[in-house]
C-alpha cells in the first residue's frame, strides 16, 4: 500500500514538474510542489488460541494456560494502542458445569503487557503501548479452583486505538 502511494506520488510529482519545464522553454527552470499523502490506521492481531483450557490435577489447587500474541498498528507516532481480553462466559468446571469456586488472573510477558483477573464480561487490560509497529508478547494465565479436573474459558481478544 505504502509502495503504491509513493509511486502514485512520485507520477504526479514528475508529470507537474515536466509542465512547468516545458512551460518554462529553454534553459534550467525549478518549482516546488507540495504533497501531502495520509494513511489509515490499521490494526491486526493474531493470538495463538481464543478458549483457555486448564487442567488442575488430583492434589492441586492451580493450572496455567499460555497464550502467544503478536500484535501491529499502523498509527501516528503518540497513539496509544491497547490490547485487551475477556471472558466469553462463566468458567466451565468438570462435568460442564458452572464453577462459583474458581478465579483467574494473568501476569504478561514481553514489552508492555500487563497482570489482572478475568471477569467474565468485562475486558481487562492486558497490554498498552504507543505509537505503531509490531509487539510480541505471552499472557500466563492461572486458575486457582477448588475441585481437581478439566476447565474451559473462551475468550476475546481486542486490539484498538486510543
Amino acid at each position: 500500500m505504502r509502495t503504491l502511494s509513493s509511486a502514485i506520488c512520485g507520477a504526479i510529482l514528475w508529470g507537474c514538474s515536466s509542465g512547468f519545464v516545458a512551460a518554462a522553454g529553454p534553459g534550467p527552470a525549478s518549482a516546488t510542489i507540495v504533497a501531502t499523502a495520509t494513511f489509515a490506521q490499521r490494526t491486526s492481531l493474531r493470538v495463538s488460541a481464543h478458549m483457555l483450557q486448564f487442567h488442575v490435577p488430583p492434589g492441586s489447587q492451580e493450572a496455567t494456560a499460555t497464550i502467544d500474541f503478536t500484535a501491529a498498528a499502523r498509527v501516528a507516532p503518540r497513539a496509544g494502542i491497547v490490547l485487551t481480553v475477556e471472558p466469553l462466559r462463566s468458567i466451565e468446571g468438570p462435568g460442564g458445569a458452572a464453577d462459583l469456586e474458581t478465579a483467574i488472573v494473568f501476569s504478561g510477558a514481553g514489552g508492555g503487557t500487563e497482570s489482572g483477573a478475568l471477569t467474565a464480561g468485562i475486558p481487562s487490560l492486558a497490554a498498552r503501548w504507543t505509537g505503531g509497529g509490531q509487539r510480541h508478547g505471552r499472557l500466563v494465565f492461572t486458575l486457582r479452583a477448588a475441585a481437581p479436573g478439566d476447565y474451559v474459558v473462551p475468550v476475546k481478544f481486542l486490539l484498538r486505538v486510543e
